[in-house]
């Protein structure tokens, strides 16, 4: 992974050293609230509702064990002993006390991480595939590109204050992993017919209050161009964005009003006097990060392990496991393994300080000294060798982190929600361990199949609930907290986005609506189908008649 070299720390240490003294004149009073308020943002720090939230970066998911150990020390010395990882494969500390933020940035920087350019209207965190560098339908490794990138973005001063957030996500493989179609912008790494890297560009994604499948702006641009193109994009962006109104700032919106061809041709305008600049990659520069990302030092094994192969048949528990949570390799009698955060009774993304630090020591003894976060708030184990993975079960096991539920219907997307969150409407911690608690029977879980839960606290949709197989929106009516329900919606190469099925529930009703949909579901599966594909071929009508029909059933039980 990208070590700092100098001048990376330099700056950091700088940044530093700038919030101490800003939040120290702060607390003295020599700083108002608006005044302070830009700085903090500048440095992850938000006010929520119970106390400051700080947002560490993550780059595109990757951690080494040393910064794991000083996570959990930080957790332990300045939270409640928990993190949170959110889908931007960032961690969040929910409890620190204002004063103490100075010096959490600095025991991150000791480590070369940081809290830069995680909230604000600026380029936010660069997103990639977890299974970068080891996925067996990789076409180009994306984690070079997007370091080269994060690195461009940083403190870059033209887009230190655009209209809204920004979001960048980078993608290798055949499958997308990074969910590129709903990012301000996805990049695809893709070859020519000469085998000449490049991207295939999409612009104008993003779920909130105005959900948007990404749109193609350019099939092909060649990696040295990838940069100035990108700066095209946002200048375009920065001056015609709307700055009046924050719901519509977004450039999703700016491209909706212009129509992709008139964007487009604004942008290649714009490329057109910067292309050939100062910003164009050159070979040394690609080498130089590249060399940051080779692979580690497998060893040379025949391929499938024998002896994992009998313990799949010897014992079902690390054989379900195994099934859910253990993924192929690129090299020969290795795996990806993930850990589930996901355990019943814990909101999802959590993780304990003496987790954290068991996940330093297991990549330490089993991956390299490398784990990774995934969007889907989860952790993952990137080069584990076959023959250790019962191994490491029994430790994961141990420690709540094996929970085999992969792609199932309790391993819930879920923001923090009204717990935590200012501008959430509702809460979606407990709507989440409510789901839980009715599902939580595994062999049950195993013949539902692959279901993707995405639950949101509002409009903002921290939860991803548009591109749920189902979604959960928590909403407002007349201060009571309501939940609103999709169906159909999907990440990935065929991302769309879910359809209301009608009027909104309350939060006792959720379990029993999630219960209906997956009866539906079951009565109109065709074999191995998965509830995305039946939602996709029956239409919403039949959740729809089957939800409110039994709410009616209810009501009428409920009166006689």
């Amino acid at each position: 992974m990208y070590r700092y070299d100098a001048f990376d720390q330099r700056i950091v240490d700088e940044r530093v050293a700038q919030f101490r003294d800003q939040t120290s004149r702060y607390l003295a009073g020599e700083l108002s609230e608006d005044e302070y308020r830009p700085l903090r943002l500048q440095n992850g720090l938000y006010i929520q509702k119970q106390a400051p939230m700080l947002r560490i970066a993550v780059p595109y998911g990757l951690l080494n064990s040393r910064q794991l150990r000083r996570l959990a020390h930080i957790a332990r010395s300045y939270d409640k002993g928990y993190g949170h990882f959110s889908t931007r494969q960032n961690l969040q500390f929910n409890w620190p006390a204002l004063e103490d933020v100075p010096r959490i940035l600095e025991e991150l920087a000791e480590v070369e991480m940081h809290a830069i350019q995680t909230s604000g209207n600026c380029i936010r965190n660069f997103t990639s595939d977890p299974f970068a560098g080891v996925a067996g339908d990789e076409r180009i490794d994306p984690r070079p590109w997007a370091e080269i990138l994060r690195q461009w973005a940083t403190f870059h001063p033209e887009f230190a204050y655009l209209p809204r957030k920004f979001k960048i996500a980078v993608n290798g493989a055949e499958e997308d992993r990074a969910v590129i179609q709903c990012h301000d912008i996805g990049l695809d790494l893709v070859r020519d017919a000469a085998g000449e890297v490049g991207f295939r560009v999409l612009v104008g994604g993003g779920l909130g209050r105005t959900p948007v499948i990404g749109k193609e702006i350019a099939p092909f641009v060649p990696w040295r161009d990838i940069i100035t193109y990108c700066e095209a994009i946002l200048r375009v962006y920065n001056r015609f964005g709307r700055r009046d109104n924050m719901y519509k700032a977004r450039i999703k919106i700016l491209v909706n009003a212009l129509g992709i061809e008139a964007f487009r041709a604004q942008v290649e305008e714009e490329w057109r006097h910067s292309r050939g600049g100062p910003s164009t990659l050159t070979e040394t520069e690609v080498a130089r990060v590249a060399a940051h990302f080779v692979d580690p030092d497998y060893r040379t094994l025949p391929g499938d392990d024998t002896g994992y192969r009998a313990q799949l048949v010897q014992d079902k528990a690390f054989a379900a496991w195994a099934k859910r949570n253990v993924r192929a390799h690129k090299q020969p009698g290795y795996a990806s393994v993930m850990l589930s955060l996901k355990k019943t009774g814990i909101a999802p993304g959590d993780i304990t300080d003496t987790q954290l630090d068991l996940v330093a020591d297991l990549a330490d003894r089993f991956s390299f000294g490398e784990a990774r976060a995934t969007h889907e708030q989860n952790l993952v184990l990137a080069d584990v060798e076959q023959s250790r993975l019962k191994e490491l079960w029994q430790l994961l096991r141990a420690a709540g982190l094996a929970t085999p539920n992969i792609g199932l219907l309790t391993d819930m997307i879920c923001c923090p929600g009204g717990d935590f969150c200012n501008l959430a409407n509702a809460k979606s911690i407990p709507v989440a361990e409510a789901i839980q608690q009715r599902f939580d029977d595994l062999d049950y879980l195993h013949d539902i199949g692959e279901l993707e839960i995405n639950i949101s606290g509002c409009m903002n949709a921290c939860g991803h609930h548009h591109v749920g197989h189902i979604g959960i929106l928590g909403v407002d009516k007349k201060g009571e907290e309501w939940y609103q329900i999709t169906v159909g919606g999907a990440q990935g190469n065929d991302a769309s986005l879910g359809k209301v099925i009608g009027p909104s529930f309350a939060r006792v009703e959720v379990p029993d609506v999630i219960e209906r949909l997956i009866e539906t579901y079951l009565d109109n599966r065709f074999e191995d189908e998965r509830f995305i594909d039946t939602a996709r071929r029956i239409g919403i009508e039949p959740f729809k008649t089957r939800v409110y029909a039994q709410r009616e059933a209810n009501r009428k039980v409920a009166n006689a």
